[in-house]
């Protein structure tokens, strides 16, 4: 049995030859950047040419808008709560989506416990946010709204060029988490009027332990970690040379690949798509055609999203779920409770994440696979037992 990955929104593979860019510097080029020798030289310049790399996907102003970080939950952090601390002169208030990645949300609400009033902004039934409502609540005191270019979930892309003119006719600062989106979509900083960008390069092809912040110049911003001030004294400690040089060439790879690889995988995504809801009671979750290339989002009545997961892993064919199993609690999904679905409706869900390693021949292999594992789960299944009666 042929092993059909399907779960790159959750970590992806190393690209080997991001690996073999970046392997010299676990071994002979392994100094620290801030030291002035040979050695330490060479770790700098591998830094600073990630920097310019990862500036040209988002096509940055330049390459000094780029800090690094362990990760995209510290970049969101850094965004959030050091936006906030930095221009708590001009108001207390920020604003996200209901469907923000939970470290964009939880950084907000804990601002509250200092006087910031945090507001969640609606989406409609397929995960598009209100922008009509947008509008109503920014106000000159709004420091940040955070709102991602689009959803791991659901696979809904936002129209980040009118939610920035919205922003920016009233509040301060728009930060957009990218990190769905980046490789897979085209996204320029400048043209969009995004301040702030959250990147996380596992989401790349590249090795985890590396996030990036774009920080447009002139933004006033906050250390949220305090050390010996590198990053331009924002992000203290040491920089992870692997890690970042390797999320630079895995950068530069879907700067280049990108439109070819998202034209690959459309059809897929597609022939996905159609035999999937060929299944009674299945629906499709997230935006039905503005969404990523290489999503693609289902929900089944009457089963449980964990034994979905761990039968299609049966059949070794991995894929994600928003329900219990994921967010380690006893609730559903909050992006799928976001877009209007009843408790026991998100609890059923299955989030397919197409890669590199993905082809047609997987479809009819991953059709028949979903098709069996949902019909063996409601059989079993007390709620499918009372929809059969």
């Amino acid at each position: 049995m042929t092993r059909i990955y399907l779960d790159h929104a959750s970590s992806m593979p190393i690209d080997l030859r991001v690996y073999e860019f970046a392997k010299p510097f676990l071994t002979s080029s392994h100094g620290n950047p801030s030291t002035l020798h040979s050695v330490g030289l060479e770790a700098r310049r591998a830094v600073e040419e990630s920097r310019s790399k990862i500036a040209q996907l988002i096509h940055a102003e330049n390459e000094n808008t780029i800090l690094f970080t362990s990760g995209a939950t510290e970049a969101n952090n850094l965004a959030v709560k050091g936006t906030a601390l930095r221009n708590i002169s001009q108001g207390k208030t920020v604003v996200a989506s209901a469907i923000e990645h939970m470290s964009v949300l939880n950084p907000m609400k804990d601002l509250q416990k200092n006087g910031y009033t945090f507001t969640t902004l609606p989406v409609d039934a397929s995960g598009i946010v209100d922008l009509k409502k947008l509008e109503s609540i920014l106000s000159k005191q709004t420091i940040l709204t955070s709102i991602m270019y689009a959803n791991n979930e659901i696979g809904t892309i936002e129209p980040i060029q009118e939610i920035s003119t919205l922003v920016h006719e009233t509040g301060l600062y728009l930060h957009v988490d990218a990190v769905a989106a980046a490789g897979r979509i085209p996204i320029d900083v400048q043209k969009d009027g995004i301040d702030l960008l959250t990147l996380s390069s596992n989401d790349l092809y590249g090795p985890p332990g590396a996030g990036a912040l774009y920080v447009k110049p002139g933004v006033k911003l906050q250390s949220i970690m305090l050390g010996g001030g590198q990053e331009r004294g924002l992000r203290s400690g040491t920089e992870n040379v692997f890690a970042i040089a390797g999320m630079g060439e895995a950068a530069r790879i879907a700067h280049h690949e990108m439109q070819q690889e998202s034209t690959r995988l459309i059809p897929i995504r597609d022939r996905l798509i159609k035999e999937i809801l060929t299944i009674d009671q299945s629906y499709l979750t997230g935006h039905p055609t503005h969404r990523l290339p290489h999503h693609a989002s289902f929900r089944f009545s009457y089963i449980e999203g964990e034994s979905i997961l761990l039968n299609m892993d049966m059949y070794d064919i991995q894929v994600s779920t928003g329900s219990a199993c994921s967010s380690k609690t006893l609730e559903p999904s909050h992006v799928l409770l976001a877009i209007g679905l009843k408790h026991e409706e998100a609890h059923g869900s299955m989030v397919l994440t197409l890669g590199r390693s993905t082809t047609m021949e997987d479809v009819p292999i991953v059709s028949k696979a979903t098709n069996e594992t949902v019909q063996r789960l409601r059989k079993l299944s007390p709620m499918s037992q009372e929809w059969r009666t």
